[in-house]
């Protein structure tokens, strides 16, 4: 059924894409949001039961609807996986942007390049040049494939339902939302948040950097991801995008100029300096990756049909 589910999903999108920052990401965020509102008190156990109450309650609560439309019907259960898979993973979230910048660049532009890449990352592209974005432009793809993708996938087959989708997506957005509070506010509040996640994302990072390392340059890719992600701020990301970047033999990281600052980055990678073409060859790692995930999963299935 897991497999059947991801099918659908994948075709579903590709005929109806979603418009993933209105119908999921602002609802789920304004649900982090309330929750924060109501029992930030700037405690780390102020956090923990808020955390509780945002994800695992509503977690518990698809559970619940999941088993009582399974016993009803399978095929209702089924539904409900491809309902909230649908809404919580997916290519089209950056896909789209992805796209019109690698145009953008091809053709020479520079400033349609940089608007793109602001509009889809929320970030200052003042002054970045072709390179710059291109190193950006395939990290962020690279990390939304892992966050939105194979991350999703994996806790979708590790629990049972949909659970494990929704889990992931609403720990993602709450430790997102809370941590920038956190920082604006200098609290405990969202510790706890940030650590859950970090138990969470553990293993999808790492089975998402492991599919890069098979379908690309297995050599540099796990040479990369032993000896760079220390220096990422994000440690388990950096698993990702420096495991992505061995694969493809591309330099990420580095440092960003924008405007008259350089942001410090960590090098990420080996190989050559990132131009367009790289961005096709990250597509197709993505490609890659999400075959060879599909392709284990029906083995897991025919294994357990056989069992």
């Amino acid at each position: 059924m897991s497999l059947l589910s991801l099918i659908a999903v994948f075709l579903l999108e590709q005929l109806q894409p979603l418009d993933y920052r209105r119908i999921v990401a602002e609802p789920l965020g304004a649900w982090a949001d309330f929750i924060e509102s109501r029992f930030n008190a700037g405690a780390y156990r102020h956090g923990v039961l808020a955390w509780c109450l945002a994800v695992l309650l509503p977690v518990a609560l698809l559970a619940v609807a999941y088993g009582l439309l399974y016993s009803l019907n399978p095929l209702l259960g089924w539904a409900l996986n491809v309902g909230v898979l649908y809404l919580t993973m997916g290519f089209r979230q950056f896909s789209h942007h992805y796209t019109e910048i690698q145009l953008a660049l091809r053709l020479g532009d520079l400033e349609r390049a940089r608007q793109l890449l602001a509009e889809w990352q929320g970030i200052s592209t003042y002054g970045l040049g072709s390179e710059d974005i291109t190193r950006l432009s395939i990290e962020g793809a690279l990390a939304a494939s892992h966050r939105h993708v194979f991350a999703v996938v994996l806790w979708f087959v590790l629990l049972p339902g949909p659970c494990g989708a929704l889990l992931y997506r609403l720990s993602a957005i709450v430790r997102d939302r809370w941590n920038a509070k956190n920082m604006a506010e200098q609290t405990n509040f969202s510790a706890f948040s940030r650590l859950v996640f970090g138990m969470i994302d553990w293993l999808p990072s790492r089975t998402t950097a492991a599919a890069f390392a098979i379908v690309g340059d297995f050599e540099d890719a796990v040479y990369c991801w032993r000896t760079q992600p220390a220096q990422w701020p994000d440690r388990d990301l950096g698993i990702v995008l420096a495991a992505g970047a061995g694969a493809l033999g591309v330099q990420l990281g580095r440092p960003v100029a924008d405007g008259v600052e350089v942001s410090d980055r960590a090098e990420l990678g080996l190989g050559d300096p990132a131009d367009v073409d790289f961005m096709q060859s990250a597509v197709g790692l993505v490609w890659r990756a999400t075959v060879l995930w599909m392709l284990l999963l029906f083995l897991l299935g025919l294994a357990t049909l056989v069992g």
